[in-house]
């Protein structure tokens, strides 16, 4: 088994200030591995509880999100920058998904009844056991809950190690379970680094994983639990192609564009990251979106009236001036934005880039922020041809006032999970979510997300 590290300390820092929030000492291994022991015992019985009990426990934890709504999303401002009527919410959405699966979780995992030549045969769903789930700052909660409410519907218990700067997040979300009664040790969470991850894997009371995060993260977790023959759904990242097309209604596109890119600060992988516009439209189309993006404003996440805040961490703001200082080398041009602002705090302005062609960082890569690249193309096929032109395949989405011809695209020739007809992509409880390539395999939400983490049984009786 990989050995997990010895205690270190984890540290929350205030990215709009620099100011050290509060410090947690990151547990032992010996620790980390007794709370697993817990959560497989506390499984034993969780999972033979009925949906009803367990459906009362999950709208409790809805009320209590809904109760606490302005707590946890100051909480969410403070550790990773999110403006606060974004985080605000953030936490109806968890509400939202908590109250989903309550209502839906018995429907969906209902034995289902296939004739054969047997007297009577069916599919049955049964829990796995103790998920653990690895989750990132940027929906500190969201993901969480993404995860969480499905898989604790299911009969399943959940364990999490969060990421280490929202170590106060994680904590609070176990605190929502326990507050809304659900049994000790039926969802914990664990203060732990990166480097214990592939211990915790290997656990032998850890029966599958659900990650989200980056691409390098999903294989690393991908080897460890492939070689211990558990299951993985990975949600990774994404470069998310907007294809506006000549016949787009170009106020409509460049505003959802502009409210795409820039939510969350620009720190989402289904975020707009690319947009592809035909030579007739680009014009007309950038100067729009530019006035949409500067309209937008930076500061404080705990000032109602702002739009973008802080990135999460001084050197995720630093990475993203590098990749729009590389792409302005090899010949993008600044429309706007992309110098790094004075004064303290990880902030960064909203940017848009033209003249991205491929071999640039705002072709190649995911840009974790506020920037907007826009890409010219000479029509519909080479539209269609740059946005599948990536390693990733998470979100896409397609402009058009031709409904025929935006579905046509979206249905049949994009090459990502989720794909959009004249608005910006995000997830709904009642949708599975997740991509292909690069961005991951597997799916949550909807009934798809529920099913992955249960023992799908075939019964046989003659």
């Amino acid at each position: 088994m990989a050995q997990m590290k010895r205690s270190r300390t984890l540290q929350s820092m205030n990215p709009a200030t620099g100011e050290l929030l509060a410090t947690y000492d990151e547990m032992t291994p010996e620790t980390v591995s007794s709370i697993i022991d817990g959560s497989s015992a506390a499984f034993e019985t969780w999972r033979d509880t009925s949906f009803s009990w367990r459906s009362a426990l999950m709208q409790k934890a809805a009320a209590t999100l809904r109760a606490r709504s302005e707590e946890f999303a100051r909480l969410m401002a403070l550790e990773m920058g999110k403006p606060i009527r974004q985080g605000r919410a953030e936490i109806e959405k968890c509400a939202r998904v908590c109250d989903y699966y309550a209502d839906a979780a018995e429907n969906f995992l209902r034995p289902e009844i296939v004739p054969t030549d047997a007297r009577k045969s069916y599919v049955a769903f049964q829990p796995l056991g103790v998920v653990f789930a690895v989750m990132p700052w940027n929906f500190p909660f969201w993901q969480v809950f993404r995860f969480a409410a499905p898989a604790l519907m299911a009969g399943n218990a959940g364990i999490l190690k969060h990421a280490s700067n929202v170590s106060g997040c994680a904590l609070a979300i176990e605190g929502v379970f326990v507050k809304a009664g659900f049994p000790e040790n039926v969802f914990r969470t664990l203060l732990a680094g990166s480097a214990a991850v592939e211990a915790i894997i290997e656990h032998p009371a850890v029966k599958a994983v659900t990650l989200t995060g980056s691409s390098p993260a999903g294989r690393a977790v991908a080897r460890a639990a492939g070689g211990m023959l558990k299951k993985t759904v990975l949600e990774l990242g994404g470069s998310d192609p907007y294809i506006i097309l000549e016949d787009a209604d170009l106020e409509l596109a460049a505003s959802v564009c502009a409210e795409s890119r820039l939510i969350n600060s620009g720190q989402s992988c289904i975020a707009a990251k690319r947009f592809i516009v035909p030579q007739s439209a680009a014009h007309a189309f950038t100067e729009i979106l530019i006035d949409k993006m500067q309209s937008k404003k930076l500061g404080d996440p705990l000032d109602e009236a702002t739009d973008i805040g802080p990135l999460a961490r001084p050197d995720l703001r630093d990475e993203l001036h590098r990749q729009v200082t590389r792409s302005v080398k090899k010949g993008a041009r600044r429309s706007i934005g992309g110098t790094m602002p004075e004064g303290p705090g990880a902030y960064y302005p909203a940017t848009v880039l033209v003249g991205v062609e491929k071999g640039m960082p705002a072709y190649e890569e995911e840009l974790f922020g506020p920037v907007a690249a826009v890409i010219t193309v000479t029509n519909e096929d080479e539209a269609i041809r740059v946005a599948n032109d990536t390693s990733f395949g998470l979100g896409a989405a397609v402009f058009t006032t031709d409904i025929e011809r935006g579905e046509r695209i979206a249905a049949a020739r994009l090459e990502a999970g989720l794909c959009f007809v004249n608005a910006f992509v995000k997830s709904d409880p009642r949708l599975p979510f997740g991509g292909v390539k690069e961005s991951g395999y597997g799916r949550e939400l909807s009934y798809f997300g529920i099913r992955e983490f249960v023992n799908i049984k075939t019964v046989y009786i003659v």
